[in-house]
């Protein structure tokens, strides 16, 4: 039972960290004017020798029902990832880190609308929080909301895109945890890897001619993009760990901690504004998500 606390917060730590750390080293690549469909097929494609040698292991087990549901996943993860670079690229970190503890909204309000369960007591709680949060945050830029205004964060354009993403992250989750059922996390992170730079790899072809042509720029890039495989491999491997051995709504309460960090990276590297205003709004808006998560 030790082993497994201890591989647990292990797994969990390396998601939290890993998260943010990926994202901040997409806005600085995206900000070099590398293509977001390049940087998705580098990252992959980096990941490739890993993923191989973990498929190898896996023989051929493997069936039709695996590769199909880890198919979609990878369409799935192409489409928010890529949407996560985009929006990145246009808003500060430290506003788009927060926008993730809208996804216990993302699960609920289609069960509410659509099946007509409503929402527990403890569910408005969260809900109001998250609302709260959003609401500190503000705007982007350097000045203030706007009084009245508490909205403004929802003009962002980065803001609109990292919801977006949001959508497709939460629908790619319900397909990792059927292919988690059929398959352990190594064959998944595999599939996930392989079948992604498929997806990704065409995109990539046709944005080719966006990218920096200057030698020294492509020397200079190269450490940030092997980082970028590192963090995000490491991402999605942790996560794929600690939702196969513990409940998804645990899981997803101690995945919000990552909204903090980004606040904190979107200062230390990008000298993003209102740090107090914004940290105080993303811990209220991890509050919400977490309440909400624990409370299904």
């Amino acid at each position: 039972m030790g082993d497994t606390s201890s591989i647990n917060g292990t797994m969990i730590a390396l998601r939290v960290i890993s998260n943010p750390c990926s994202n901040a080293l997409q806005k600085a690549l995206g900000a070099g004017g590398w293509p977001s469909a390049v940087l998705l097929a580098c990252t992959h494609g980096l990941l490739g020798p890993w993923a191989m040698a973990l498929l190898m292991r896996a023989g051929d087990a493997l069936g039709p029902a695996f590769w199909a549901w880890s198919l979609l996943s990878a369409i799935l993860a192409v489409v928010a990832n890529g949407l996560i670079i985009e929006a990145v690229r246009r808003s500060d970190l430290s506003l788009l880190g927060p926008i993730n503890a809208y996804k216990p909204w993302v699960s609920l309000l289609p069960s509410w609308l659509v099946l007509g369960e409503l929402p527990l007591g403890t569910d408005w709680v969260g809900m109001g929080l998250v609302l709260l949060g959003s609401g500190v945050l503000g705007g982007g830029g350097s000045a203030p909301a706007p009084p009245g205004r508490p909205w403004g964060l929802w003009l962002d354009r980065g803001v609109q895109l990292r919801f977006l993403a949001l959508v497709f992250s939460s629908a790619e989750a319900v397909t990792l945890k059927r292919a988690l059922s059929l398959a352990d996390p190594d064959a998944v992170f595999a599939a996930w890897v392989l079948l992604g730079f498929l997806v990704a790899a065409p995109f990539a072809w046709r944005a080719r001619g966006a990218c920096p042509s200057n030698s020294d720029r492509l020397l200079r890039a190269l450490p940030a993009c092997l980082a970028l495989a590192v963090t995000t491999g490491l991402m999605q491997f942790s996560t794929l760990v600690v939702l196969e051995s513990l409940p998804t709504g645990l899981a997803l309460s101690f995945f919000q901690l990552s909204a903090v960090l980004s606040v904190f990276l979107g200062r230390a590297f990008f000298r993003e504004p209102r740090f107090g205003r914004r940290l105080f709004g993303a811990c209220v808006m991890t509050a919400g998500a977490v309440v909400m998560v624990l409370s299904r």
